[in-house]
């Protein structure tokens, strides 16, 4: 039954959230304006519900500096010290509200990743595309960026085999006081994951 009504609690809190938030998202996109040269989103191809793609809106917390060989630079010597300061508090997926209200996204759910790792997927991990992905999810809340894939999915299918209306509530909870005191944030050298390569990633 939850699933049904979902889209719609999902629809009110997403409209909420950004009324109530705007006045952060405009001074982070004003900021954001100044300091990445006019460019203050993001927007990234991403596999979705029954991984059909839509493109995703985040704050831009990168630079665009490339190599000699017009390569992007790795993500560390890209990211901005405004960058980072939005993705620890989790400020950068604010736009992704917006998804939420187009029906690409949920509040709670799988994270979306990138499309090639669609073709790594096991039948199991396949089930995370089974619900729209989440802005946060289960997974978010036990570890983030600081557990393994493996790990990850599994929490990714553990709840969309027990999605209910309470758990997304205490997702919502957790999500709030990590974003007020971060953690499970991969601080090391690379500030994104490492990327997915199949059944053999641990």
């Amino acid at each position: 039954m939850y699933k049904i009504v979902k889209r719609l609690f999902d629809f009110l809190a997403a409209v909420t959230a950004l009324i109530l938030l705007f006045p952060i998202f405009f001074i982070v996109f004003i900021c954001l304006l100044i300091s990445n040269n006019g460019k203050a989103f993001f927007f990234q191809k991403r596999p979705g519900l029954h991984g059909k793609i839509f493109s995703i809106i985040k704050f831009k917390s990168m630079n665009d500096k490339k190599d000699a060989n017009g390569e992007f630079l790795p993500d560390n010597e890209r990211i901005t010290k405004l960058g980072l300061f939005v993705r620890n508090y989790s400020l950068d997926e604010i736009p992704q509200l917006i998804n939420v209200i187009k029906g690409d996204m949920s509040i709670v759910g799988p994270r979306p990743l990138l499309p090639e790792y669609l073709q790594h997927y096991n039948s199991e991990q396949k089930k995370r595309h089974n619900v729209r992905p989440g802005i946060t999810g289960w997974a978010q809340v036990k570890g983030r960026n600081s557990i393994s894939w493996k790990q990850k999915f599994e929490y990714d299918v553990w709840y969309v085999n027990n999605i209910s209306l309470l758990l997304d509530i205490k997702i919502i909870l957790l999500t709030i006081k990590k974003i007020i005191i971060p953690e499970g944030v991969n601080n090391s050298d690379s500030t994104t994951m490492y990327p997915f390569i199949g059944e053999n990633e641990q």
